[in-house]
């Protein structure tokens, strides 16, 4: 069973996650700036390995250790789309 602060808590930080995904595609489409969508789909990234630990280890009953590797696998990965953007909008 999954308990309601755990929930509320991973949920926000979703929102959070991709209401500056939306943000970021939302200066895309304005700008054309292509480290924008970068940003953009690194955020949502991060919003989805906000939720994805306590998903994959609750609904697909892995070890902890393994959804853990899945959670920070994802995060990651929006991380390095950030800091691409980073270094693409400095050339």
């Amino acid at each position: 069973m999954i308990d309601a602060p755990f929930l509320l808590v991973k949920l926000v930080t979703l929102v959070l996650a991709l209401a500056v995904a939306a943000l970021a595609f939302h200066g895309y489409r304005r700008s054309g700036n292509d480290p924008m969508l970068y940003v953009a789909v690194g955020f949502v990234f991060i919003g989805v390995g906000a939720i994805c630990e306590g998903l994959i280890y609750q609904l697909f009953g892995t070890s902890l250790l393994s959804a853990a590797l899945v959670q920070a696998v994802v995060v990651s990965s929006g991380m390095v789309l950030i800091l691409a953007s980073l270094t693409l909008g400095s050339e």
